[in-house]
């Protein structure tokens, strides 16, 4: 019979009934979540995710980052497209003699002229605007002039490089020349544009394309060619530069610059050889601070007076009804101050550390150094043996205070002066370089007219020994008439070259007081760009900087073809520290370079000449030094120069007898580090005159008993590998008795490195002169 509705069926005596797991004192997890009731135990937020959790945290992790960047790049649209923003800035480049860049950019004007509303306008500094309501967009272009100086200042703050060529001559040595020094510095985006290709006949037409193509792929992949012949043409130009994809150029992105629009001067007095200059331009990169200190490209640091806002002289003009009602507006409104510098909070342009003469000076120990010296007295004396370090006696310190060791150093392969006047004169002569010169240029009559026969000597005396350092590296003479304890009397030895330490302090030259050390570059620059700007003005507005302390003899030198170009410091960026830069050599570039040859530099934004020191780039806490730049690997070179926060490209050039700049290499910019330890190597040879089986007789080495004595603890080696030590000296003419861990052959060569601590020398030069003429 069926069960009634509410009934329940119980089991029977009979009923098996299964065992109940035994979990003893543990509790399952969903007793302990439902005795939790939703409180999180602390163990258990600090534990780490399981995977699954892992996997949802790295999900949302990019879904965030996505929604950021996609936003910050909408943002960065708005600000580029509207009335409020600067004008997309172009730098217009030849790239051979038959390109006409001023007809070409004639094509634009011509195009926004016929639009509705397109306006034209040019300004006494060479720039012109392009109003077009079309697109809702400004333009604005500078043909830059055949100086290498001004077309890569101008390009410092370009968003656009437009290059112009023709179908017959595509890219000269000049157009080379200057693109590769542009794609060194780096560009945000090129274009490049062939005029004349409605010349050529119909049948060529295709095969000419595919060979411009070609030519431009060589240098830079993946571009494409665009003809400006007629007004389509120009009107597709337009579109490509609105709508060009734009990458940062991070050494710009995070500081204020801007072009000069209009530049003038004004001086308390007739007779007074500094003013106040007056510079008018769209601010672009990031806001601009009027305690900061300002970089004018080519002329040097300066403070700010104060900042004013200037009515837009290009506005874009959407309708003609509104432009005229918004004209009369901004010309009834007269400029505003912005800011004015702080004088609690302005910076500074001393960029040295004020030396205290007295810093040196002897003391009376107190007690506590006294009790300290009594109990390391006590300790037991160190214990020397071959393969301890080169230590010094007192009384060879006290002659090592004099930093200028190039009179101690007379190997033919390293020898540079001291004061301003040696490496002035040798710089002259050591900066000589080959002219590449054609028949048609020049004939066999007149070749001779410029050689210079002494600077030709010069350069084959180098060439010689940078073929023998590449053969014997490092290897150099002992001196017969000089003792070699005295010669390499700063010198040391290494048990190890990577391991052996060395103090980052030891003997500092004085110029080492006069630098700033900044410590770790990576938190500076965090705490740098978070820092909060006071008396500041915001990107893209027209405005006037007053810049105070300016000298006549810069505006007099002015040409108004050439961009005047501004940069915003950051804090700290006016200091003089040790910079170091990666570098490597131009294939083009063949000459022999040695260490400390006047060399200028171009550091992101900035451009100076200073005598660097060459160093190899490895890890660990010693580098060695280079005499000569290598052909075909990486080179540090070291200065004295002005902090640079952040990455930026760096290139190098070489100036010749002639005034003729040429570039020598590229790279970026590697560290910021005073204690950088940069040793130079000498390796003393010797011969083997008898051999046993594990002992030798050296000779040639040294060439007097106490040589070998006071060299006696520096471990040495052979060519062919072994290792070994001096046992004792034999005789009185320099040989000695060695043994090695080995058996060594009769034509084997025994080395002795040792080691000192070179620094750079202080040859900053903030200015740099302009070439004569172009590669």
């Amino acid at each position: 019979m069926a069960l009634e509705q509410g009934t329940r069926h119980r089991a029977g005596s009979l009923k098996q009934h299964n065992k109940t797991h035994k979990h003893g004192r543990h509790r399952t997890k969903g007793e302990i979540s439902r005795e939790n009731q939703g409180r999180v135990n602390v163990k258990t937020l600090t534990k780490k995710l399981t995977a699954a959790e892992k996997q949802a945290v790295r999900r949302n992790q990019a879904k965030q980052a996505r929604k950021l960047k996609r936003e910050q790049c909408f943002e960065k649209k708005r600000q580029r497209g509207g009335q409020h923003s600067p004008p997309h800035f172009v730098v217009v480049v030849g790239l051979s003699v038959t390109a006409d860049c001023t007809a070409a950019m004639e094509q634009l004007c011509h195009c926004v002229e016929q639009m509705d509303g397109g306006l034209v306008t040019r300004n006494d500094q060479g720039i012109v605007h392009l109003s077009i309501p079309r697109f809702k967009q400004r333009l604005a272009y500078f043909i830059a002039s055949s100086s290498l100086h001004s077309i890569l200042d101008a390009a410092k703050v370009a968003d656009s490089v437009v290059f112009v060529t023709s179908p017959d001559d595509v890219i000269d040595d000049m157009g080379d020349y200057c693109l590769k020094c542009l794609m060194a510095q780096g560009m945000s985006s090129s274009v490049f544009v062939c005029q004349g290709l409605n010349q050529v006949p119909q049948k060529k037409l295709a095969e000419t394309r595919k060979l411009i193509t070609k030519e431009i792929e060589k240098r830079i992949p993946d571009s494409k060619v665009h003809s400006l012949d007629n007004e389509q043409d120009a009107l597709l130009l337009i579109r490509k530069l609105t709508d060009a994809k734009t990458k940062p150029v991070h050494y710009r992105e995070i500081r204020p610059h801007m072009v000069a629009e209009s530049i003038s001067l004004e001086a308390e007095s007739a007779e007074a050889m500094e003013g106040t200059l007056k510079v008018s331009g769209y601010l672009r990169g990031a806001d601009m601070s009027a305690d900061r200190l300002v970089h004018v490209v080519g002329w040097g640091t300066f403070q700010i007076a104060q900042i004013d806002s200037t009515r837009d002289p290009h506005p874009l003009v959407l309708r003609k009804e509104k432009a005229h009602k918004g004209s009369s507006m901004e010309q009834e409104e007269d400029s505003k101050v912005l800011a004015r510098p702080d004088p609690r909070y302005q910076m500074g342009l001393d960029c040295e550390v004020e030396v205290d003469p007295m810093a040196e000076e002897q003391t009376w120990p107190t007690e506590e150094e006294l009790a300290d010296a009594e109990e390391s007295s006590k300790q037991k004396p160190k214990v020397l043996d071959y393969q301890g370090h080169w230590l010094f006696p007192d009384d060879v310190k006290d002659d090592e205070d004099s930093d200028d060791d190039d009179e101690e150093e007379s190997d033919e392969d390293m020898e540079a002066d001291s004061d301003d006047d040696s490496w002035k004169t040798c710089s002259d002569a050591d900066e000589t370089e080959s002219v590449a010169m054609t028949e048609t240029e020049i004939g066999d009559d007149k070749y001779d007219v410029h050689f210079d026969e002494e600077a030709e000597k010069l350069q084959l005396k180098q060439l010689r020994e940078e073929r023998e350092n590449v053969m014997f590296p490092d290897e150099i003479d002992t001196p017969v008439d000089v003792p070699a304890r005295e010669r390499f009397a700063r010198y040391r030895g290494l048990t190890s070259f990577r391991t052996s330490p060395w103090p980052a302090d030891e003997e500092l030259p004085l110029d080492y007081q006069r630098i700033f050390k900044p410590g770790d570059m990576k938190a500076l620059k965090k705490r740098v760009l978070k820092a909060d700007l006071t008396n500041s003005v915001m990107m893209g507005q027209y405005i006037t900087v007053h810049i105070k302390g300016v000298p006549k003899a810069y505006m007099e030198a002015y040409t108004p073809t050439t961009p005047m170009v501004l940069f915003g410091l950051l804090p700290f960026e006016q200091k003089i520290t040790v910079v170091h830069m990666a570098v490597k050599r131009s294939a083009t570039f063949q000459d022999t370079v040695k260490s400390k040859a006047r060399l200028h530099f171009q550091v992101g934004f900035r451009r100076f000449s200073a005598c660097p020191i060459f160093s190899e780039l490895r890890k660990g806490d010693k580098q060695k030094m280079e005499r000569f730049l290598p052909h075909d690997d990486v080179v540090v070179m070291s200065v004295f120069a002005p902090i640079t926060i952040g990455s930026c490209p760096v290139m190098v050039f070489k100036e010749n007898t002639f005034g003729e700049e040429h570039l020598l290499g590229t790279g970026s910019l590697h560290s910021v580090n005073p204690d950088r330890i940069i040793l130079k190597r000498n390796i003393l040879s010797g011969h083997i005159l008898k051999m046993g089986k594990r002992k030798t007789v050296v000779r040639f080495m040294f060439f007097n008993r106490e040589d070998i004595n006071w060299f006696k603890p520096i471990e040495l080696r052979t060519k062919t590998g072994r290792n070994g030590r001096i046992l004792e000296p034999l005789g009185t003419h320099g040989h000695m008795k060695c043994i090695f861990n080995g058996r060594s052959n009769s034509q084997d060569v025994v080395l002795m490195c040792l080691y000192k601590r070179v620094f750079p020398k202080w040859t900053y030069e903030p200015a740099v002169p302009v070439p004569t003429c172009e590669n």
